[in-house]
């Protein structure tokens, strides 16, 4: 049987604060977008760059620890995997989009103290603990 495997990698910004709503059956869930910025140089010598924009989902725990510890501008590394949404606008118009359905997260600059703190799933990792 062979295997496929859909993983991605992410370190960069927030694009704006993470929103968080619940699924009809209770289940949270939380969106935000993040940029990541590649920059390289030109033939000619000059510094280019471009962002990339990323759609972020994240689901239970995760989906809260998210929310409550994640803002605008902050820097963080997200895992997960691709997926494409697809639905219908009001028009009746089929529409599609690529979001990164996140299993993993860490804080890179976090000021309150969670600096490199790792949550995995929708839980703190085992020899981690929450920011206060």
């Amino acid at each position: 049987m062979s295997r496929g495997l859909n993983k991605v990698m992410l370190i960069g910004n927030l694009g704006r604060d993470p929103e968080m709503r619940y699924t009809p059956s209770g289940r949270p869930v939380t969106s935000f977008t993040m940029g990541v910025t590649s920059t390289w140089h030109d033939a000619e010598g000059d510094r280019r760059e471009q962002t990339e924009w990323f759609n972020i989902i994240a689901w239970s725990g995760l989906a809260e620890v998210c929310n409550q510890y994640l803002r605008k501008g902050q820097r963080a590394y997200i895992e997960g995997r691709l997926q494409t949404r697809r639905w219908q606008d009001n028009s009746g118009q089929e529409r599609s989009a690529i979001e990164v359905v996140a299993r993993e997260m860490i804080m890179l600059d976090d000021s309150r103290g969670g600096n490199g703190a790792s949550y995995t799933e929708g839980t703190p990792n085992e020899e981690q603990s929450l920011p206060e």
